[in-house]
């Protein structure tokens, strides 16, 4: 069942941004990006100097694996802090310009069961919030580990509303607790982790009203992802029965993709037009289904699917898509020398892989691919079937880099676990 009240397809490859889309305009204002694809229209800088592009600024960003998300002339994220004497989740704006901090504001409990403090023995970097806030106009909203929803005015950090998942619609928590970060489409913002009949839900972003609720599946910590399939704008949950997807303004049943949960699933669904690919560790591997529409509505065929922790598992690392192959740091806790792979998108065949990034993440600007290592470096590289083209690196911070790199007018914002920087990429520079 659902309540509805309420209230781009895109084709990766570079070359079709379809009504919606982004545009060159659109800052990169929620995880992954704008809609969560991780490919950012503008041009950047393909020439960097040995010593890397110029930095504008380093900040503190104490623990955890929250992204940079921008908006407002600001860059959000959450870090874990003493507040009042405990161990608190806090959200940050700093200067987009200086990385001078603005506000901070609590947003939650920053208790772990671990699982964040994995990887190599120089690389550990303790654990910490997960999730990546998303702005919007004058709001920012941030889902914490325990499953409450915040929005907080942009300019101040003061809370405007909030909806507390576990609490209002019955939700339960994971183990690890949530890594999920909230998805805005229009007026609407994303999450999941209810219960019975409304695992799946969408608030209005400015009154937070209820829009719909609807589902019984279980929540992952992987993110949503919306796009437009078939002509239909839907919004799609990695849940733990598999692939689910929504109408997004009404909430009603579009169409499911049965896939294998088992201890974690954090990577994000992969959009490529009527494709749509899963995948994940702990022995599960991957899995693509090409969606269609007939009489009796939406399907989801099976593509592919490949088993196991080698060729296309993930842990958490999404990759992108350009040219009908998927380019990432795709891997099964191969923290440090993980791979980045190139996959068909098509077939789920690996194409190639180069070993050194770890379980980083990437984006593409362009025609090019911007990969952050685990390790702090920033790799640019010409991403084609053919083999690995590398053109450039740096190190851009210290620290574990879980966290994805943000794209936004020609500024590169990475962080780790201990700091936060921001590096000039725009084009003749």
């Amino acid at each position: 069942m659902f309540d509805s009240t309420v209230s781009r397809s895109w084709l990766a490859g570079g070359a079709l941004l379809a009504a919606g889309a982004v545009s060159i305009a659109d800052e990169w204002s929620q995880y992954r990006g704008p809609d969560g694809a991780g490919i950012a229209s503008e041009k950047i800088a393909t020439t960097w100097p040995t010593a890397g592009p110029k930095r504008f600024w380093r900040a503190e960003t104490t623990a955890g694996f929250s992204s940079l998300a921008l908006g407002d002339g600001k860059a959000f994220t959450v870090v874990a802090r003493s507040v009042a004497g405990s161990p608190a989740e806090v959200c940050i704006a700093l200067d987009a310009t200086s990385g001078k901090e603005l506000w901070a504001t609590p947003t939650g409990n920053a208790k772990y069961q671990g699982g964040g403090d994995s990887g190599t023995d120089d690389n550990k970097g303790g654990d910490g919030p997960r999730s990546t806030p998303a702005v919007s106009g004058n709001r920012v909203y941030v889902y914490s580990s325990d499953m409450v929803l915040h929005c907080l005015d942009a300019a101040t950090g003061k809370p405007v509303w909030k909806k507390d998942i576990i609490a209002e619609f019955g939700g339960k928590n994971l183990g690890w607790k949530s890594a999920m970060s909230p998805r805005i489409d229009g007026d609407l913002v994303y999450v999941a982790g209810g219960g019975a009949g409304q695992s799946m839900l969408a608030f209005n972003k400015g009154s937070g009203a209820t829009a719909w609720k609807t589902g019984d599946e279980i929540a992952t910590h992987a993110t949503a992802v919306v796009a437009t399939i078939q002509g239909v704008r839907q919004v799609i949950f990695l849940m733990q029965s598999g692939l689910v997807a929504r109408e997004a303004r009404s909430g009603k049943s579009l169409w499911t993709f049965p896939f294998t949960w088992r201890t974690c699933t954090g990577c994000s669904p992969i959009v490529a037009g009527d494709i749509v690919v899963c995948s994940a560790g702990y022995d599960v591997g991957g899995a693509a289904c090409k969606v269609v529409r007939n009489s009796a509505g939406f399907e989801a065929k099976e593509l592919w699917r490949v088993k196991g922790n080698g060729a296309v598992a993930s842990l958490w690392s999404t990759p992108v898509l350009k040219d009908g192959c998927l380019y990432g740091m795709i891997s099964f806790k191969r923290f440090g020398n993980g791979p980045l792979k190139c996959v068909d998108v098509q077939t789920g065949a690996v194409k190639w892989e180069q070993p050194g990034f770890g379980a980083g993440q990437v984006l593409l600007a362009g025609n090019y691919l911007v990969a952050l290592s685990d390790d702090g470096e920033v790799v640019l590289v010409d991403p084609s079937p053919s083999g690995y083209k590398e053109i450039s690196r740096f190190k851009a911070v210290e620290g574990k880099c879980w966290s994805s790199p943000a794209l936004s007018q020609g500024r590169l914002y990475v962080r780790s676990t201990k700091e936060g920087a921001c590096f000039d990429l725009a084009p003749g520079n």
